[in-house]
C-alpha cells in the first residue's frame, strides 16, 4: 500500500480509476455508505457527489492513548480497500500510524494543515490522559493533551473515533490512574463538541456516513452522547438476528453446547445487547460478521464506562 499526505485536491475519480476502482464499485460503495445512513439506494449518487467533490475535506488524525485498534479497523476494511478510497477522497493531512513522514517534517505537516486557511476537520482517536496536566501521555515532547487543546479547537469539526475517544475506553476503567477522559469531557473548556463514533472498534463506516452527512451539509441527529442517531438509534438487541430465541426463552446454556449450535439467544452468557446502542447486526464489520453472529456475546463497547459497568463480560447482567 502506498499512503500520501497533503496530495493534491482535484479529479477523484480519475484516481480511483487509475487504481483500478470501477464506476460500479465506487457507486456500489456508495450505496453501502447511503444504507448505513439509513437512506434508500436512490440517495448513493449523493454520497458519490460529496466524495468526489473537487475540494476534499482537509483530515488532521490525532492519536492519544488507546491501542490503535480503530486505525486497524479501518486499514482492514475492503470493497474497495482503504488507499484505493477513502484516502482518495478526503486529504489525510495528518495521521500518526500511516504516514510517511516522521519527526520534524510530520511536525511541520499537522502545522500546514491546521493553519491552512479553508480549515479541517479533525478525527480523534484514543483516550486523554488528564492528571497532573496529562503528563502520563507525550507526543514529540508536549503531552496529548495540550496537543489536542490546540487542533481540536481549530477545527471546523471534530470526530471522536472509538469509545477510547468518546468516552475514555479501557484507560479510563477503574481505577484509572491517567485520569482519562474522552474528548469531550477532556475539552470542554476549549468548547470542543465532538460527534461520538463509539466502539471498540468503530464500524468505518459509521465514519464515512458521518463525513458524508457533515460534507453535504446535513443537520446530524445525536442521543444523549453525542452519538450520530443515524447509527446508534437501535438496541443491539432491536436488531438482533436472534431475537425470536429471546422472546421464546430459548437461551444457549453454555458455549460449546447444543443451544449455542442452534443459535440460541446469548443473555444468559453475559450478551449487553438489550443496553447497547450500535449498528453491528445490520452493517457488520467488512459486511461479513459481527460478534455475536460469530457466537459470542456483545460486551457492551460502545457504550460510555463499559469496561466497569458492563463487566464481568461473560455473567449476565
Amino acid at each position: 500500500m502506498k499512503f500520501y499526505v497533503g496530495h493534491g485536491r482535484d479529479g477523484a475519480e480519475e484516481r480511483l480509476q487509475n487504481r483500478g476502482v470501477s464506476r460500479r464499485e465506487f457507486m456500489k460503495f456508495c450505496g453501502t455508505v447511503a444504507a448505513v445512513m439509513g437512506m434508500g439506494p436512490a440517495f448513493a449518487p449523493k454520497v458519490a457527489e460529496a466524495l468526489t467533490a473537487k475540494r476534499r475535506p482537509s483530515v488532521v488524525w490525532l492519536h492519544n492513548a488507546e491501542c490503535t485498534g480503530c486505525s486497524e479497523s479501518i486499514l482492514r476494511t475492503v470493497q474497495p480497500y482503504i488507499d484505493e478510497l477513502i484516502l482518495d477522497v478526503i486529504s489525510l493531512d495528518y495521521q500518526e500510524t500511516i504516514m510517511a513522514a516522521a519527526g520534524e517534517k510530520a511536525e511541520e505537516a499537522l502545522h500546514q494543515a491546521i493553519s491552512a486557511p479553508e480549515g479541517f476537520v479533525c478525527v480523534i482517536e484514543g483516550a486523554l490522559p488528564t492528571k497532573n496536566g496529562g503528563e502520563a501521555g507525550k507526543v514529540a515532547g508536549r503531552t496529548m493533551l495540550e496537543i489536542n487543546r490546540e487542533v481540536a479547537a481549530k477545527a471546523k469539526a471534530v470526530i471522536a473515533y472509538g469509545t477510547c475517544a468518546t468516552f475514555g475506553g479501557v484507560q479510563a476503567a477503574a481505577p484509572n490512574p491517567t485520569d482519562a477522559k474522552g474528548v469531550n469531557d477532556a475539552l470542554k473548556a476549549q468548547g470542543v463538541n465532538a460527534i461520538n463514533i463509539a466502539g471498540c472498534p468503530p464500524n468505518p463506516y459509521n465514519l464515512v456516513g458521518t463525513i458524508v452527512a457533515y460534507l453535504q451539509g446535513k443537520k446530524i441527529e445525536l442521543d444523549d452522547y453525542n452519538r450520530p442517531l443515524m447509527f446508534f438509534g437501535d438496541s443491539i438487541h432491536d436488531k438482533c438476528p436472534r431475537l425470536k430465541y429471546f422472546e421464546n426463552d430459548q437461551f444457549a446454556k453454555s458455549f460449546g453446547d447444543e443451544s449455542a449450535k442452534k443459535g440460541y439467544c446469548l443473555y444468559k452468557l453475559g450478551c449487553k445487547g438489550p443496553y447497547t446502542y450500535n449498528n453491528c447486526p445490520t452493517v457488520k464489520f467488512n459486511q461479513t460478521n459481527w460478534p455475536v453472529e460469530a457466537g459470542h456475546p456483545c460486551i457492551g463497547c460502545s457504550e460510555p464506562n463499559f469496561w466497569d459497568e458492563m463487566s464481568p463480560f461473560y455473567v449476565e447482567k
